[in-house]
């Protein structure tokens, strides 16, 4: 499979999240926000914590994952 194709069945993608980009470990079309449990397809991604490791599907998402977690460089 080219690294670009998706795949025809939706499937989840295992990332790296990287300071402004992320690295894709599996092929697959979606994450999961970590505080919605949203679907959120990969060209539809914008917001993710590279500490974390983890994608949200909004700011707001963003901002209750910093405000539970604590900041983390």
């Amino acid at each position: 499979m080219n690294r670009f194709e998706q795949p025809r069945i939706p499937t989840e993608a295992r990332i790296d999240y990287l300071d402004g980009d992320y690295s894709i470990k599996a092929p697959g079309n979606f994450v999961k926000c970590a505080i919605t449990g949203k679907t959120i397809m990969l060209e539809e991604l914008k917001y993710w914590s590279v500490s974390r490791q983890e994608a949200y599907i909004d700011a707001a998402a963003a901002l209750e994952a910093y405000e539970k977690g604590g900041f983390t460089a």
